[in-house]
């Protein structure tokens, strides 16, 4: 059974949002969909596992921010707690010329995204961290021209574990659901050293909607950020 649509769907799902998909880059995202479902049999990457959601909540739902962002070519990017690649991977596959670096705190999932790249032939780099260490590791500090994070956490956590990863003049990406409320954001992206400058808002072809809050870095960030995880969690910014 396949674990995507077959190409002409596959292609069309994509183009219906003014992304094209070749054959190759097909092949690519059906090697990495054919690694998602195998190694979920035996942790826990997703609870999406069907064709039509992967291709679509997944694939599509991860490229969808590349409408509303301007990455010039063979820019530095990071993914910061990837998970089981999202939205980095796909981003790589439709971008081939942005460098892109995995970040998750989880060894097992760098095990995963390692071999899955590996078999989709998407050129990556893999870090094992959590977000807090590599925001104050010199060799990722400051050194991106996007950040991106697809995640669960309030605006106010997500800016204070993505936004040291931003050179000046970067973007920090943050996918969301409907009801985030990025005005609880704000105070911290200033602190930061970031503004908030754009909001979209759209809907993928499921019917589920989406927010994507677009942080430009204008300023460095102090030294004392980002603080420790517990920190963070108990007293956001």
């Amino acid at each position: 059974m396949s674990t995507l649509p077959e190409f002409k769907n596959f292609a069309e799902i994509f183009s219906a949002e003014g992304f094209e998909v070749t054959e190759e880059r097909y092949a690519q995202f059906l090697a990495y969909a054919e690694a998602l479902v195998e190694w979920n049999e035996k942790m826990n990457l997703t609870g999406i596992t069907d064709p039509d959601g992967i291709a679509v909540k997944h694939f599509l739902d991860s490229i969808l921010p590349l409408k509303f962002l301007d990455i010039p070519d063979k820019e530095k990017i990071i993914d910061v707690g990837t998970g089981a690649g999202f939205p980095g991977v796909p981003i790589k596959i439709y971008r081939p010329d942005v460098k892109l670096t995995l970040l998750d705190s989880l060894n097992k999932r760098i095990n995963f995204l390692s071999s899955a790249c590996g078999k989709a032939n998407v050129e990556a780099k893999f870090v094992h961290a959590r977000a807090e260490e590599g925001g104050r590791n010199s060799s990722y500090r400051e050194k991106f021209g996007a950040a991106f994070a697809r995640a669960v956490a309030a605006m106010p956590v997500l800016a204070e574990y993505c936004l040291p990863f931003v050179k000046v003049g970067g973007v920090f990406a943050a996918m969301k659901g409907p009801n985030e409320n990025y005005r609880e954001g704000e105070n911290a992206v200033k602190l930061l050293g970031g503004e908030i400058a754009d909001v979209k808002e759209y809907g993928l072809p499921s019917g589920d909607r989406r927010v994507l809050i677009i942080v430009q870095k204008i300023a460095l960030t102090a030294e004392k950020y980002p603080r420790n995880g517990g920190q963070i969690s108990k007293k956001p910014l």
